[in-house]
């Protein structure tokens, strides 16, 4: 069907380049609001009713009459209706729905993507600070991130998927501080505790397995420690690579991998801070006032001006994020796309000011960002706030053994970014249609079921006859099959995961409806080999919709 819509489009462009120069790239097609109105729209009447002075039901009666006499038309469409002001409708034959069904099964996992556009694009995301567990919003970044890696990739990008992370500063001195009073035999409560210190089991746990001098290895480093309860600098360090490997086993368990890590310490080595601040100063967007340096950035849309130096000459924290987003400039990243928390709202203005007013040739807009809420843990019909590990929330690691990965992934999809998210760990477990992930997978190991029943060879449905696919559960299936590769372009341009999970929903729901409607394995082969075509095509659909979201597509339940 994918065959069809090209050549119908390029049939439509044919003639609105004849109505109207330069129309022919207006050419779309809509899906019809009501499906019953018919399975392509478009309102390319309207649009140039005013242009050429005519009403514009009257310019979609001369493109209904052009269209019905193009070669495509004859061969594909059933029918044109003109509807209200002049929208143009248009009905398929059924031969030409059947097209998706040979389509998917020769493309397989190819099915939906498209090739290689030749341009690099850097999603950077989680980037948590190695100060304690991955908690819930890490989750939601972390599916948000790898399922929007993925949707690049289907579109033909060459995808770096990357984790940045502060190694340094207050919340480490922090970490530190605290891993040393735990050495100490202090503990939260006790007189003298700090309000800031960290209060989770697991600072104990690093504290005693620094004293038992152990080596920690991450994906990123490895130290041993001294075992010297006065070592402060070796504790920092041993802490930082004890909570880093602890990061790469939530990251392992939710299966999502990076390709680099980035340290914040490494722009201050390398000299990028000192030479990304050079190069505003000379580019005149820093001005000296009350013994601090700030930035112009009012001069690029922010609603004050920012310090970017304070007095005591440390830097502010936007600071190292200009210099960071210069190199991955430099780095030949020029698609790049950070997933954020809404904490993180305030800082895109003086970021892409900071960016413009180096003038290193950075576009306005750049980097995209992505940002979503934190997410709130039900079980019960009560809120869990508290982890024992974590000491004052829900990790990631509690959240995938209390469920499943697959449904952690998929649950934290389901909804936009920005919209607020409740986790119900009851329904997370649900073995029914009210478990969104249960029932797509569900659809997929139901098909999975009735191939096993056949029992004759899949390659073979490649080229069974699809003549007897006319029910209209067969051809809603179908449409919805077509839909697929459109879903996935739209997903990947809006930073849309969320998309897929709808789609897979609806069409789980459609597969259900048509099992339902019609025996597959009846005793006509042609008609059973048509069937069976028909859900294989469904099956390989949902497997490559769930392996975008990074959820498995079971054979079995």
């Amino acid at each position: 069907m994918l065959l069809v819509k090209q050549e119908l489009l390029g049939s439509l462009a044919a003639e609105l380049e004849k109505l109207s120069p330069d129309a022919g790239g207006k050419a779309a097609f809509e899906s019809p609001k009501v499906a019953a109105h018919g399975d392509f729209a478009s309102t390319a009447a309207m649009q140039l009713a005013k242009p050429l002075k005519k009403n514009p039901r009257q310019v979609a009666e001369e493109l209904r009459a052009a269209l019905l006499e193009t070669a495509p038309f004859r061969r594909w469409v059933q029918d044109i209706d003109i509807a209200g002001p002049g929208f143009i409708n248009i009905r398929l034959k059924p031969e030409a729905k059947q097209q998706v069904v040979s389509e998917v099964l020769q493309a397989g996992q190819a099915f939906g993507t498209q090739q290689s556009n030749g341009q690099r694009v850097l999603v950077e995301f989680v980037s948590a600070n190695p100060t304690g567990p991955l908690h819930v919003g890490h989750g939601r970044q972390a599916a948000l991130g790898d399922a929007i890696s993925s949707l690049f990739a289907t579109q033909g990008w060459d995808v770096y998927r990357e984790f940045y992370y502060n190694d340094a500063g207050v919340q480490i001195a922090t970490l530190a501080n605290s891993t040393q009073m735990r050495v100490k035999g202090m503990k939260p409560g006790d007189a003298g505790w700090p309000e800031a210190a960290y209060n989770g089991d697991y600072i104990k746990d690093i504290a005693d397995d620094f004293m038992a001098k152990k080596t920690v290895k991450a994906d990123d480093r490895e130290f041993t420690a001294s075992g010297d309860a006065q070592d402060i600098d070796g504790m920092r360090e041993f802490a930082v690579a004890y909570l880093r490997h602890e990061q790469d086993l939530d990251l392992k368990a939710f299966q999502v991998k990076f390709d680099n890590y980035y340290l914040e310490s490494s722009l201050y080595t390398s000299g990028k801070v000192e030479a990304a601040v050079k190069k505003l100063q000379e580019a005149g967007k820093t001005y000296e006032q009350d013994g601090a340096l700030w930035l112009k950035s009012t001069d690029y849309g922010d609603d004050k001006d920012r310090v970017m130096r304070k007095g005591d000459g440390s830097y502010t924290y936007f600071v190292p994020d200009v210099a960071y987003h210069i190199a991955k400039w430099e780095r030949g990243f020029h698609k790049v796309v950070n997933i954020q928390g809404t904490d993180h709202h305030g800082t895109i203005a003086r970021v892409r000011a900071g960016l413009q007013a180096a003038n290193v040739g950075i576009p306005t807009g750049y980097p995209d960002y992505v940002l979503h809420t934190m997410v709130r843990v039900m079980r019960g019909g009560e809120e869990v706030k508290i982890s024992k590990r974590a000491g004052s929330y829900v990790t990631l690691r509690d959240l995938i053994e209390w469920t499943s990965k697959d449904a952690v992934r998929f649950f934290l999809l389901s909804r936009k970014p920005d919209t607020e998210y409740i986790f119900d760990i009851d329904l997370a477990l649900a073995q029914n249609n009210d478990n969104p992930v249960y029932y797509v997978q569900y659809a997929h190991a139901r098909i999975c079921s009735v191939l096993a029943a056949w029992g004759g060879d899949a390659a073979s449905l490649k080229a069974a006859g699809l003549a007897p696919l006319q029910s209209p559960q067969a051809m809603a299936l179908m449409l919805l099959l077509a839909r697929y590769p459109d879903m996935l372009s739209a997903a990947a341009q809006d930073f849309a995961p969320h998309d897929v999970t709808f789609y897979l929903r609806e069409l789980a729901a459609a597969y259900h409806s048509y099992y339902d409607a019609e025996r597959i394995l009846v005793d006509d082969e042609a008609v059973k080999k048509a069937r069976l075509a028909l859900v294989a095509a469904t099956a390989q659909v949902l497997h490559n919709g769930l392996q975008v979201l990074g959820v498995s597509a079971p054979q079995k339940m």
